[in-house]
């Protein structure tokens, strides 16, 4: 998808809560760089100056829809931007088109200013081998409960690991098809980890 283009003003900042307490973590884009406020502290990044970003999908239990963008400063800065903000004890509230609109605009930003950072997206790729490597031992152990249930005469419990099975596949699936390691270009960010 083509992020280039005009750039409305709510694309330029964007803010959300990483925790009940505490302020929240607030980004801006000026003309300068990037401008961040994370508890306390604050900095300003030029554009050219960001040295890596990597988009990837981390739901949590309490927010199965939720995105992460992690930026690396030149000097040995990280940031995390995520695109859910904790409102109450029992909520936490998605800001897809907030969190996209900064991100396009972020990205956009740096093409402009002629950015040579490292864009990846998902997991690292060692990380991505040892989830594939559970999985792969996981499906054996089921498949096996599931020959001796049904060569016991066990048609509930088969039943139940069938859908265990297909529930933990649906769930799991989709955070390791977004995650797969790849790289992207500023004007092609990757879709499936965007909201």
């Amino acid at each position: 998808m083509q992020v280039l283009g005009a750039e409305d003003a709510s694309a330029r900042s964007y803010a959300y809560k990483a925790s009940l307490i505490g302020s929240a973590h607030r980004f801006e884009l000026t003309e300068e760089g990037l401008s961040w406020h994370i508890a306390g502290r604050s900095g300003l990044w030029r554009y050219d100056e960001i040295s890596a970003i990597r988009l990837s999908f981390r739901p949590v239990s309490m927010q199965q829809h939720r995105f992460r963008a992690d930026i690396s400063h030149a000097s040995g800065g990280r940031i995390a931007i995520l695109s859910t903000s904790w409102q109450t004890a029992a909520l936490m509230a998605p800001q897809d088109n907030g969190f996209r609109a900064f991100i396009v605009a972020l990205h956009a930003r740096m093409a402009q200013a002629g950015s040579r950072a490292q864009l990846t997206a998902g997991l690292g790729r060692k990380t991505y081998a040892a989830v594939l490597a559970f999985l792969a031992v996981l499906t054996v152990a089921m498949a096996g409960l599931l020959i001796r249930a049904l060569a016991i005469g066990e048609f509930a419990g088969a039943l139940f690991i069938v859908g265990f099975a297909a529930l933990f596949a649906w769930q799991v699936g989709g955070f390791v098809r977004r995650n797969q390691p790849r790289s992207y270009t500023l004007d092609r960010l990757p879709g499936s980890l965007l909201p």
